[in-house]
């Protein structure tokens, strides 16, 4: 069976936080794959700020070096909320001959006991969980714990960066960067 890891977010903007989770976890857990799937809205979050069009492109540009890197865009595709449970249940269907484990962050697992149909989707992936600053990795669910370097970046900072007119630089891929100003995303 092929081993493929699922990284899940709205990624607005995508973050060399995102890009070393998805390799940490890659290679601990000898997965074959890391699949990106942005989110058009997730359930537990407002709107995205910017168009799933540009944060597809900013994506794509992000993990373009890494050819382990893949995207599945099924939930843009699908538009409107997505459930974990509704994508991974395609997911299962769509790749039988997969091994799917679902990368989440602390502050994801912590949120676990909300999850839609929680009881259901544990019997379906397995969940791996990765720290977060402010957060334990502590739930009653079956999770792997894999620990990666500590870098303290959500894209919220960045976005508040970006509007503030701050240099982003280290922080997202060179391209991304150049990216964003082209298009001038994040301006007021």
């Amino acid at each position: 069976m092929k081993r493929v890891g699922i990284l899940g977010g709205t990624f607005d903007p995508p973050h060399l936080g995102h890009l070393l989770i998805a390799e940490e976890v890659r290679i601990e857990l000898n997965l074959q794959e890391i699949w990106f799937i942005p989110t058009y809205t997730p359930p537990h979050k407002s709107e995205s700020e910017t168009s799933a069009e540009h944060r597809m492109k900013m994506l794509q540009i992000a993990i373009s070096s890494n050819k382990y890197f893949k995207i599945n865009a099924i939930e843009i595709e699908r538009l409107g909320k997505s459930y974990t449970y509704d994508t991974i249940t395609y997911l299962k269907q769509e790749y039988e001959d997969i091994d799917f484990y679902f990368i989440i962050g602390a502050d994801m697992v912590e949120y676990l006991p909300n999850w839609h149909r929680i009881n259901e989707l544990i019997q379906m992936i397995q969940f791996v969980g990765v720290k977060r600053s402010g957060y334990k990795l502590e739930t009653e669910y079956p999770i792997i714990q894999v620990d990666i370097p500590m870098l303290d970046i959500s894209s919220s900072m960045l976005r508040k960066r970006l509007r503030n007119k701050q240099s982003v630089k280290y922080i997202v891929p060179d391209e991304v960067n150049r990216y964003i100003r082209e298009k001038r995303l994040y301006e007021d």
